[in-house]
């Protein structure tokens, strides 16, 4: 078997990519060696077919000039891409208003929500006596004063009418 490296010069010797004494040893071997000429002579008929099948294209410019044009059209577009995008005054006021209004909007709803007595709840606790809470409700007109004593008999607060009254 032929070595990685020999293959690649032959098949540079077939497209005419080698100096003249490289490629002098490349024929001297596909004369002596039997396997490297079939490979030689494989690769011959494989570029022949390949160029067979293939149309010639002609291009209305020279190579170099087709391919500096390329060249001008890749460059041009880096320039594109590497400056920043501009955004015009426009763009960004109606940026800045619609952050604006977002949070004038998250504000009024936390004002409204949070705001005593504005069609919500309100629970209030007594300071004088833990165990009772009061609820108003001013949408209904509705207050509820919830007391937290356990029936008499068990609690000497429920025992005592004087000694623990709400006002």
């Amino acid at each position: 078997m032929i070595e990685y490296k020999k293959q690649l010069e032959l098949q540079a010797c077939l497209d005419g990519e080698l100096p003249q004494s490289e490629a002098r040893e490349i024929s001297a071997l596909v004369a002596r060696d039997a396997e490297a000429a079939a490979l030689f002579n494989e690769l011959r008929q494989t570029r022949a077919a390949v160029a067979a099948g293939e149309p010639a294209r002609s291009l209305p410019e020279t190579r170099e000039f087709y391919w500096s044009k390329i060249s001008r059209q890749i460059a041009a577009l880096e320039r594109e891409e590497a400056a920043p995008p501009r955004v015009s005054l426009l763009a960004r006021l109606r940026n800045w208003l619609a952050v604006t209004a977002a949070v004038a909007a998250v504000a009024l709803v936390a004002f409204t929500a949070l705001r005593p007595g504005a069609g919500g709840l309100l629970m209030e606790t007594s300071l004088r006596d833990a165990g009772a809470f009061t609820y108003h409700d001013y949408p209904s007109g509705t207050t509820l004063v919830w007391l937290s004593y356990p029936a008499a008999g068990d609690n000497a607060v429920a025992e005592n009418e004087g000694v623990a009254t709400v006002e």
